[in-house]
């Protein structure tokens, strides 16, 4: 179990990766948490998460973000940025999550 699951955070991530690519890609980055693929982009519509012609050969993408959803489905917390390589670290979420008991 790790840090975040034990305060009661889930990992999900969304991509708009097919389901194999997102599999293959758990597979070789050890992932273990919950990935689904959104090829579509129909979540990442809603969410207004799309990155228009950021992909490959202008392909749309979803634009990095990270969010914390209480057990109601109400978002209390949102981390946004235009750039690929910039996430929230675990220990940013982890503080976050603290202060939303």
């Amino acid at each position: 179990m790790t840090k975040l699951e034990e305060v009661g955070i889930r990992p999900v991530a969304i991509s708009v990766d097919s389901p194999e690519e997102s599999r293959d890609l758990c597979r070789k980055a050890g992932y273990t948490f919950t990935f689904l693929s959104d090829p579509k982009s129909e979540v990442i519509r809603r969410y207004d998460l799309v990155h228009a012609g950021a992909g490959i050969n202008g392909q749309d993408i979803a634009r990095p973000a990270e969010f914390l959803v209480d057990s109601s489905g109400t978002v209390r917390w949102v981390n946004l940025t235009e750039n690929y390589w910039v996430r929230a670290r675990p220990e940013q979420i982890l503080e976050v999550a603290k202060t939303l008991r």
